[in-house]
Formats: C-alpha cells, sequence, structure tokens
C-alpha cells in the first residue's frame, strides 16, 4: 500500500508560492525551494517598509516644515516651541499641509507662534 502524500494540497501550496515569486531572478521564480525562502524575504521586508514609511513621511512633513518657517524668518524648532506654548496642537502633517497649500494661514501660525514666545520670554525673566 502506497502512502499518503497529501498530494492536491502539497501542490496548491507551492503553486502559491511560485504565484508569488512570479518575476523574480533566474531560480527564485521557478524552483520552490528558493522561491519560499525569496518570498520570506520579501514579506520580511515589506513589513519593515511598511513601518519605516510612517517615519519617512514625518521627515517629509519636517523639512517642509522647516523650508516654510525659514521664509517666514523663523526657525523650525522655535516656530514648533511657540506652537506648544500657545497651546496650538496641530500635528507636523497638518503644518506641512497648511505651509504648501495656504500660506497666509501658516503665516497666522507663525505670528501666533512668535508672540507666544514673547509672552513665555517675558514670564521667565
Amino acid at each position: 500500500m502506497a502512502r499518503a502524500t497529501n498530494s492536491p494540497a502539497s501542490r496548491k501550496r507551492r503553486k502559491k508560492v511560485l504565484k508569488y515569486a512570479k518575476g523574480y531572478f533566474g531560480n527564485k521564480s521557478k524552483l520552490f525551494r528558493y522561491a519560499k525562502e525569496a518570498v520570506q524575504h520579501a514579506w520580511q521586508y515589506s513589513y519593515a517598509a511598511r513601518r519605516k514609511k510612517k517615519g519617512d513621511r514625518r521627515s517629509l512633513w519636517i523639512v517642509r516644515l522647516n523650508a516654510a518657517c525659514r521664509s517666514a524668518g523663523i526657525s523650525y524648532s522655535r516656530f514648533m516651541e511657540g506652537l506648544k506654548a500657545a497651546n496650538i496642537g496641530l500635528d507636523r502633517k497638518v503644518l506641512s499641509d497648511l505651509a504648501i497649500r495656504d500660506e497666509v494661514a501658516f503665516n497666522g501660525l507663525v505670528q501666533q507662534a512668535r508672540d507666544a514666545l514673547k509672552t513665555k520670554a517675558a514670564k521667565t525673566a
């Protein structure tokens, strides 16, 4: 009597991995052993990249904000300090969007930040 190999399920599983590996170079798209490893690595990279993307976006917002602040005559760090002192709780994404799309509103925020910094300095002096 022959042993049971669960052949349909095994074939389905292998075909699925090879489908994911389509387009990979050489053996990695043709042979199950190498395709499985390549697909697993690809999934690890994509998982890490989804987390890294958040930091990349934040860095982009900060660069945009810094450029907008400099053109308004204030440094990024002083601007953020002023917003905190003025109890303005907008995040960097929204601030960056304002700096790009609505320069008048952004300049208003810069002015509020400056005023808050002056009152903060007056309190400490």
